[in-house]
């Protein structure tokens, strides 16, 4: 693995201690939510809450929560320490946005994550993901029961006694890959996204199947393309809902394409210099999709992407 490979994406790395072992000590748990220097990730709507001014847009983290509502360990999840405070994701539950004392936007973290201090994106979308999962398993899918909530919000369990099946939270693999012949990279597009914006293959890893065999039917079923070579590069968290992309570095000879399974609207092998030139709109720079592009781009090119004048995003 090269030195690049090794850096973290966005919304990954240490930003926070998750402290596993308080989740069962629930004594522990309320003494922190108690405590007048814990903070409070508060998520609406499944939107983050940032805080807008001149000098840019930062995370709402509220420290005297109960000031917008009445909070139980029963609502909250602790996310862990973060800047050695315990910090807590609480879901607002309001038709509207509770009022604070300072402009607040909600906001899809897809979109502006690459604009928040990178610490702040990552616990925003570790908030996001832990709330998302738990609003998504109110019921037990076994019986029908209410579940409740046990271990600081990290597990849901049926109320039911004779069934008491617990659930975990989950995130769901999915491949995200850069094909290239050596000189070109493959890239497709979707007819949802902006004009003009392609991106690298990706899609969700199907039951039964290694990572490497997603990575080649992937590209397979939506451009027509066989690999010969799959490498791992990185991967990347994406709470979008609940996904996490396992990016690689795939080799094919040169091949026509063609859209088997009709997601894509389009794909096209392209060079360095097409891209250099402004041809097609990048993906978000915080994306591991950029990410992939970027690595394989700087590897052969004498000025990096990102200095790059009439690249597009």
């Amino acid at each position: 693995m090269t030195a690049a490979h090794r850096r973290g994406n966005l919304l990954s790395g240490p930003y926070i201690d998750r402290v596993a072992h308080w989740r069962k000590d629930e004594a522990r748990v309320r003494a922190a939510l108690e405590d007048p220097n814990s903070v409070f990730v508060p998520v609406w709507r499944n939107q983050n809450l940032v805080r807008t001014g001149e000098n840019g847009i930062k995370a709402l983290l509220v420290t005297d929560v109960r000031s917008i509502m009445q909070v139980d360990v029963g609502d909250v999840v602790l996310l862990g320490e973060f800047q050695h405070r315990a910090c807590f994701a609480v879901p607002l539950t309001t038709p509207e946005l509770p009022s604070f004392d300072e402009p607040i936007e909600p906001s899809d973290l897809r979109t502006i994550a690459g604009e928040l201090p990178p610490h702040e994106a990552g616990l925003l979308a570790y908030a996001r993901a832990m709330l998302h999962w738990r609003d998504r398993n109110r019921f037990c899918g076994r019986c029908g029961a209410a579940m409740r909530s046990l271990q600081a919000g990290h597990v849901q369990q049926c109320s039911n006694p004779s069934c008491a099946i617990q659930q975990f939270p989950r995130i769901d693999p999915a491949i995200i890959v850069l094909i290239t012949d050596g000189e070109r990279a493959l890239l497709g597009r979707q007819a949802t996204w902006p004009p003009g914006r392609y991106s690298t293959i990706a899609g969700f890893v199907e039951p039964g199947e290694s990572l490497e065999d997603a990575v080649a039917r992937e590209v397979r079923e939506e451009t027509g393309v066989e690999v010969d070579s799959v490498s791992y590069h990185s991967s990347q968290p994406w709470p979008f809902p609940s996904s996490l992309m396992v990016g690689f570095v795939a080799h094919a000879r040169p091949q026509e394409i063609h859209l088997v399974d009709g997601e894509l609207e389009s794909a096209r092998w392209l060079t360095r210099r097409q891209i250099a030139a402004g041809e097609i709109r990048m993906p978000f720079r915080h994306s591991i999709s950029f990410r992939l592009i970027e690595d394989w781009y700087d590897e052969s090119a004498a000025v990096p992407l990102r200095e790059e004048p009439h690249v597009r995003m």
